[in-house]
């Protein structure tokens, strides 16, 4: 399985966020132009580039393209020799980063570059230092040549817009995308309130009783009384702090928990900021918390737990309830049933309680159908042709076409089951084994797994309508389904973006501010009574101020908003 996890459809929202890419792209491109050396020296470098694209773009038919993270490659895997003697007929040779991509970048740009193409995902930091090398060509051309390129005249005009710079120059090939902006696939939404539905009948409740806060307070306190197959006391509520899934409580207050790569989750209301340590649900969330844990209707451990002895505790069906996303505690549980033979088989995602005075939740989740990663050309390849033919058929505009990179056409490898778009199956008994074994070695004599070069679309995801080898692993991508529509995501929003500038304050004070913050949502969790809670909110409230320097923080964050919308 392949997870890129990105996240209901909003044609406002998507408009601000193009108009937000097209400022994006101006406003970040133009703070990198001039970087190579001299303004002047910088556009003949770009006119002769661009010249020299245009007159010479034949060459072999096989390319190096260097990827910007660890893999296992095997350059004679059988889709490698797919795409090398069958379609698109490109040879296409892998090479792998050692160790850190960004060290590795900054090696390979100062002693001559990459040979052909390389790919990265999407990162200011990368292209800035792509473009100021002065050893990659400019591409926007070849979006444009719907005849020789159709796969890259079909990039949607909305990502290409974004990537433009001053000059109106492209410098990558955009990939990972939804092939349609307006209507993007969700992804894996993971964030959700989850009951043992076993636990639940056996409290004699149902879930129309869990819509509300005191809802769900009784069946914790029902719970509570009931023991679990090795006889002891069943935990009521698992919350496994050291991912952060205490924010998934802070949603159904109201308080928004995600953005998308900006510094700080924000939510709008009418033509205000509200950031998520001054929102009202922040502080009444933790006071709701704070009462469970008096009454012990919270693990004692949530606060020391880590990831581990937190799974452990779900496989043997310690808690009645959970609160945070099914990738901490973790898939495996169901995945690995065949019927309800554990506890895993009954968890399952309830919409979130409602919660007195919220109006809407708090987005868990932003969806970005934007590019996750940027191929870069080197200046000096012979190749050119090469790797526009390859990315051409990747980016071929088929909501099937990510599948197809990464494990062959249908009929191939694999095949559907009863019609296109619906349910498929390996076919070949061979490459089912070795691609399943879960060992990266015999998986890299099959495929380099490069759908990352492709995209995706919400008309069919494969990994949400696989066979699997147990009944369990249907619920995964049933649970996240089921998830995405519970009003906790949305399309990304310009505002979602606002990212640190470099020597600013959000660069140096972020890190204390997460310290601070996880200081004290210990002490809040944890407080013995109502005014000590207060107490402790007024000392966490100050050390935002002083350690934190949340006001700075603030005032650049609406700075960088403001210089984003010019």
């Amino acid at each position: 399985m392949y997870i890129r996890k990105n996240g209901m459809k909003s044609a406002l929202a998507l408009t601000l966020a193009a108009a937000l890419g097209l400022m994006a792209g101006c406003s970040g491109n133009s703070n990198s132009a001039g970087q190579n050396s001299t303004g002047a020296d910088n556009a003949a470098a770009t006119s002769s580039a661009a010249a020299d694209t245009k007159t010479d773009t034949k060459g072999s038919n096989s390319f190096k393209l260097w990827l910007g993270w660890t893999a296992t490659v095997n350059n004679d895997s059988s889709i490698q020799q797919y795409w090398k003697t069958e379609e698109p007929g490109i040879d296409v040779k892998l090479e792998a980063t050692q160790g850190d991509a960004a060290t590795a970048l900054n090696l390979k740009l100062n002693t001559g570059g990459f040979d052909d193409a390389a790919i990265f995902q999407r990162s200011q930091v990368v292209d800035d230092a792509m473009k100021r090398s002065n050893l990659i060509m400019p591409l926007e051309q070849y979006f444009d040549m719907p005849e020789q390129y159709p796969g890259l005249a079909a990039i949607p005009k909305v990502y290409l817009d974004q990537m433009k710079d001053a000059d109106g120059h492209i410098w990558s090939i955009p990939s990972y995308f939804d092939i349609d902006p307006a209507d993007p696939w969700p992804g894996w939404s993971s964030n959700a309130w989850f009951i043992r539905t076993d636990i639940l009948e056996k409290t004699g409740m149902t879930e129309a009783d869990l819509t509300t806060l005191a809802g769900v307070e009784s069946y914790l306190e029902k719970a509570a009384q009931l023991k679990d197959e090795s006889g002891k006391a069943l935990l009521p509520l698992g919350i496994l702090t050291d991912k952060n899934d205490e924010y998934t409580v802070l949603s159904a207050f109201g308080v928004t928990i995600a953005s998308a790569g900006g510094v700080t989750p924000v939510r709008k209301d009418g033509d205000n900021f509200i950031f998520m340590y001054d929102d009202p649900g922040f502080k009444a969330a933790y006071k709701w918390m704070n009462s469970l844990y008096q009454k012990k209707l919270i693990d004692p451990e949530a606060l020391t737990d880590k990831g581990e002895r937190y799974v452990e505790k779900n496989k043997s069906g310690r808690y009645a309830m959970n609160i945070g996303s099914f990738w901490n505690f973790n898939q495996s549980v169901w995945e690995v049933l065949d019927g309800p033979t554990g506890p895993g088989w009954y968890y399952k995602p309830i919409p979130f309680p409602k919660v007195d005075g919220v109006a809407q939740l708090g987005t868990t989740q932003v969806i970005n159908p934007y590019p996750g990663d940027d191929t870069y050309i080197s200046k000096k390849t012979k190749n050119l042709d090469a790797i526009l033919k390859f990315y051409d058929y990747t980016l071929s505009p088929k909501p099937e076409q990510g599948m197809v990179v990464n494990e062959g056409p249908a009929g191939k490898y694999w095949d559907w089951v009863d019609q296109p778009y619906g349910k498929w199956t390996f076919i070949d008994p061979e490459y089912k084994e070795l691609r399943n074994s879960g060992d990266a070695a015999k998986k890299a004599q099959l495929t380099p797994e490069l759908y990352m070069t492709s995209t995706y679309s919400n008309k069919w995801y494969a990994w949400w309508t696989s066979e699997n080898v147990h009944a369990g692993g249907a619920k995964t991508g049933e649970f996240s389904k089921q998830i995405g529509q519970m009003g906790a995501t949305r399309v990304a929003e310009n505002y979602d973006m606002v990212k640190a500038k470099a020597g600013g304050v959000w660069e140096k004070y972020a890190p204390e501010l997460d310290t601070v913050y996880k200081e004290y949502r210990a002490k809040l969790l944890m407080a013995n009574s109502d005014d000590k809670f207060e107490k402790v909110w007024s000392d966490f409230t100050s050390a935002l101020e002083k350690r934190g320097h949340w006001s700075e923080l603030k005032q650049e964050w609406n700075e960088l908003y403001q210089a984003l919308g010019k």
